[in-house]
């Protein structure tokens, strides 16, 4: 049975939220502080993770960076404030999503389905250290090369090391800051318009091929993900 880690201040949501978890088939493990959510997570190893951002001892966002130092576990964060900038935090810092209070359990759970269904496109897509299969998609990172059907498509390096950031995480939205940080480095002095444009000469290249079982999807007001359509 896999275990579902649920923190949150707040008994009355960790209930309802165990419940649901438990007819979902998780095991619930709860924890009601930051400190209290790492330990658990150390011990239980979690298939999915919730947290509060406004929790005592440790916030969410604290707790979200420690354990994505260690883990890529998915991680739902919850607030009761919906503002663009701190969903954006959320991501930048690695939640694999944002859920804003009031909420319904029900949504909770399609939100934690759709996270583990990522993480089980992200083994369907054979992605091994150094190369990235996923339907008639191939990139190999020590050749730096990318495939479409077979044909090689002539990319620069950068472009390259774009679509494997992308495609080495399936439908997981990467924010323009994470973009900027992962692939020109802390010290650039770009900005998102950097981002917007480096993806839009991509883009002119790779839909000269056919892909129609994935794309790059534009999240408005917060980045790209590489989107794996439904079997």
């Amino acid at each position: 049975m896999q275990h579902i880690l649920i923190a949150d201040d707040n008994q009355d949501i960790t209930d309802i939220l165990s419940t649901y978890a438990v007819k979902e088939g998780f095991n619930a493990v709860v924890a009601s502080d930051g400190e209290e959510a790492l330990k658990l997570f150390q011990e239980y190893n979690p298939a999915v993770v919730l947290l509060d951002v406004m929790m005592p001892k440790e916030d969410g966002y604290e707790v979200c960076r420690k354990i994505r130092s260690k883990s890529n576990v998915p991680v739902i964060l919850i607030t009761a404030r919906g503002e663009d900038f701190e969903r954006i935090m959320g991501l930048d810092i690695g939640a694999d999503d944002y859920i804003v209070k009031p909420f319904s359990p029900s949504e909770v759970m399609a939100r934690v389905r759709a996270v583990l269904r990522r993480m089980e496109k992200k083994e369907v897509a054979n992605i091994s250290e150094n190369t990235i299969n996923v339907g008639n998609l191939i990139i190999n990172l020590d050749e730096y090369t990318l495939h479409i059907n077979g044909a090689k498509v002539s990319l620069t390096k950068k472009e390259i090391e774009t679509m494997w950031t992308l495609a080495s995480n399936p439908n997981k939205v990467f924010t323009r800051d994470n973009l900027l940080d992962s692939l020109w480095g802390f010290d650039y002095f770009g900005d998102s318009r950097t981002v917007d444009s480096h993806i839009k000469r991509l883009r002119a290249k790779l839909d000269k091929m056919e892909h129609p079982l994935w794309n790059i999807k534009t999240i408005w007001g917060v980045g790209y993900k590489f989107e794996v359509e439904e079997n």
